[in-house]
């Protein structure tokens, strides 16, 4: 969930000072378009772990924004009267009328989360409050705010560098405590608890935006961009969905850096090594399937990727080294009439493996939120919602002792066309090849896009997205066996 936001963004000062006049002239204008149409209220949390730019951020917008239009909330630990009350007491008090702006950093998930890190709550006592954030933030949209989320997020190492540079500046130097240092030492904790939270609370009304806070210039343009655009859609467009903003990628590319862009292609294994490693691997997996403790487990492997970038013959290694009565492979098609008149994930529900078993899917639900998506298949707010959906259905299966593997097979457009040639020319191939898979080529930006968004709100400590390097096939087969082995070895 926060493999984007621990990317290397940055932008640099040239560059920042030329978009910044532009940025701010449109808040204004779009603040200005607010208030006097009075239509709904904004809500803006900004949220995240130490150091990451939480205060900067809150001082900037009030500083490109017209202040007198904004009310910033600061809350810091209850007071008696606020004791006296239930806890949203406080913030029902803050929230800011019909054409306004409201600024919380630090809000109602900040006390949910402390209580947690101090041992002061169990995990089912988080999962509560969480549950009434999300009853509280769904009432708020329905009654036409505009809730935007902010988690500004730094990798360990990024935050070990922070708090030095803050505390080695006589000017910022106040601005480190040794409650931040305190928090540093548990930061891994502290970050499996943040994506349990957010992947609890990223919903279709009110998803998390998470990105870098490493850079400023970054930072900055890019919660300031996000900003425009939600209002901007929510003011021109009245007659459409006011209960959504507009989706950008959860790490907004605003320097155009994505993901998939950041992975070596060039990775390769030679035959002999190959050989060696998937004999191994796979008499390495077809060991773990036959473990005694295995028949208290079972497995889903996920397989996602571009056209031609080789799941089949990955899938089949993986089946190669497995007792045929213990794996099923569903092939994932447009839906049938049947299954059009059930919920989305009911199919893939029919296809949840008993104890003991290996389910693989080729191509999976995830198809909701790329094919259906790219393609206007179906409305964004049912898109939008499945990324909780899927996030809670992975959940439901891990908590029931399934391992989730997932993978995505990623190629460069350059390759996906040699390959579309070669099985056009091939006469054992033709099959492979369609006139749909030259028109989702077409539509490569789009696609890439929806991946990175997928990756992004989808890839959890429980079930984690393993990006596969495919430009050559062999290296993708052994990473794949590799990682899934891995993945069986550490429920075991």
């Amino acid at each position: 969930m926060f493999e984007s936001a621990e990317l290397d963004h940055a932008i640099d000062k040239k560059t920042f000072k030329a978009q910044v006049p532009a940025l701010r002239e449109a808040l204004l204008d779009a603040q200005f378009d607010l208030l006097q149409s009075r239509r709904f209220p904004v809500v803006i949390l900004i949220s995240g772990v130490d150091g990451a730019g939480k205060g900067e951020t809150v001082n900037l917008l009030n500083g490109w924004l017209d202040p007198r239009d904004v009310e910033t909330n600061a809350p810091g630990d209850p007071s008696d009267e606020e004791r006296g009350r239930p806890p949203m007491w406080r913030f029902w008090r803050s929230l800011p009328p019909k054409g306004k702006i409201g600024i919380f950093f630090g809000s109602w998930y900040s006390a949910p989360i402390a209580e947690h890190m101090e041992g002061e709550t169990k995990l089912a006592k988080l999962d509560q409050a969480l549950e009434r954030i999300r009853r509280f933030e769904r009432m708020l949209v329905d009654e036409g705010a505009l809730v935007l989320k902010f988690w500004l997020h730094l990798s360990k190492e990024q935050q070990r560098l922070r708090l030095k540079s803050l505390e080695a500046n006589p000017k910022t130097r106040w601005r480190v405590t040794t409650r931040d240092w305190r928090n540093f030492k548990i930061y891994d904790r502290f970050h499996g608890v943040a994506e349990h939270v957010l992947r609890q609370t990223s919903t279709a009304e009110a998803p998390w935006t998470v990105l870098s806070g490493a850079d400023p210039n970054y930072r900055s343009l890019t919660v300031g961009k996000v900003i425009v655009e939600a209002l901007r859609r929510r003011l021109d467009f009245p007659d459409g969905p006011c209960n959504l903003r507009t989706v950008l990628p959860a790490t907004p590319a605003t320097n155009g850096v994505q993901i998939l862009r950041t992975l070596d292609l060039t990775k390769k294994i030679g035959k002999k090594r190959y050989q060696d490693e998937l004999e191994e691997l796979q008499g390495r997996l077809n060991l773990l399937v036959r473990h005694p403790r295995f028949a208290k487990r079972a497995v889903v492997a996920v397989f996602e990727g571009s056209d031609a970038a080789g799941k089949g013959g990955a899938i089949r290694r993986v089946t190669q080294a497995l007792d045929a009565k213990v794996y099923r492979v569903v092939q994932t098609a447009a839906p049938t009439d049947e299954e059009r008149a059930q919920p989305y994930l009911w199919r893939f529900w029919r296809s949840v493996p008993r104890v003991g078993r290996v389910t693989v899917f080729d191509r999976s639900w995830y198809g909701r939120v790329l094919v259906e998506r790219v393609e206007g298949f179906c409305p964004e707010a049912d898109w939008m919602r499945a990324y909780s959906e899927i996030n809670d259905f992975e959940e439901q299966m891990v908590d029931n002792r399934i391992v989730v593997a997932k993978f995505w097979l990623a190629i460069s457009p350059e390759e996906q066309l040699r390959r579309f040639q070669e099985r056009g020319e091939t006469g054992f191939k033709r099959f492979k090849i369609t006139d749909e898979d030259w028109r989702n080529r077409e539509k490569w930006d789009a696609y890439e896009a929806a991946v990175c968004d997928m990756i992004d709100r989808t890839s959890t400590e429980i079930a984690p997205w393993t990006l596969v390097e495919a430009e050559d096939k062999q290296y993708a087969r052994i990473k794949v066996l590799r990682t899934l082995c891995e993945r069986i070895e550490e429920r075991l």
